[in-house]
């Protein structure tokens, strides 16, 4: 089964508040249900979605001060922020239920949190039921309760790591606005084994960002056993079709 994410600057305008970027979205729902359609040996075991923030999480977020490791107990905050969240998730679901996949939201603040060091718990029993019956689940970075900070955000970089372990995924794939993980010179690195390695490269985010950005990618996925793929949204359809573009990260 695959794990894919879809990053929150592929489907939203990163740079304006709340901005859909409907075309990136129906580009990569286009593809999506394509293969579905298809029946490729690549879904033959499910698809489990995650999409990021982008400009409607991490506006809202930044905006109240509150990231993956600073929290609030203001409970009109944390409504505003997952309200935020469940507004784009439904514009992912729709563009992807006009082209017929059967997909289904999982909203991560009812199902996650976070003991007080900070380690995250995602129950994954109701995702596996999903994926049986034939849906398609779509997670997203949500805001979740943490145990004596109130809620703080969990990405959806750290979603698509729990998903990989606890349904031992045969494939995970991140859809970013970058080619893959860019080098000094701006080429595309073909593997990344080791972190330190390429540390000098991954930069900041340029837009709002309360989730750590290309280093927190990496930084997670190598510590995987199963070997994941960074690309563009031009690489896409090629990953699921079972091709490895973009950056391998293993």
């Amino acid at each position: 089964m695959i794990v894919l994410k879809l990053g929150g600057s592929v489907i939203t305008h990163k740079d304006r508040a709340e901005t859909l970027d409907g075309e990136s979205l129906e580009q990569a729902a286009d593809s999506i249900a394509q293969t579905l359609g298809n029946e490729k040996d690549a879904l033959k075991g499910g698809l489990v979605l995650v999409h990021g923030g982008g400009s409607f999480g991490h506006h809202n977020a930044s905006k109240h001060g509150v990231s993956t490791t600073a929290g609030t107990n203001d409970a009109g905050a944390v409504l505003e922020i997952h309200g935020a969240m469940k507004t784009l998730n439904q514009f992912v679901l729709t563009r992807l239920l006009e082209r017929g996949v059967q997909a289904v939201p999982v909203h991560p603040f009812s199902t996650a949190c976070r003991d007080g060091d900070g380690a995250l718990e995602l129950p994954t029993s109701q995702v596996e039921s999903m994926l049986a019956e034939g849906f398609v689940p779509v997670l997203h970075g949500d805001v979740i309760a943490q145990t004596g900070r109130g809620a703080t955000v969990v990405s959806g970089d750290e979603l698509v790591v729990e998903l990989a372990q606890a349904l031992e995924a045969d494939r995970i794939g991140l859809c970013s606005t970058v080619p893959g993980v860019l080098d000094e010179e701006d080429a595309v690195i073909d593997r990344i084994s080791n972190y330190e390695a390429v540390e000098s490269v991954l930069g900041a985010s340029e837009t709002t960002d309360v989730t750590g950005g290309m280093a927190g990618k990496v930084n997670g996925l190598l510590e995987l056993e199963v070997a994941a793929s960074i690309f563009g949204l031009d690489g896409l359809a090629s990953f699921l079709e079972g091709k490895n573009p973009g950056t391998t990260i293993e």
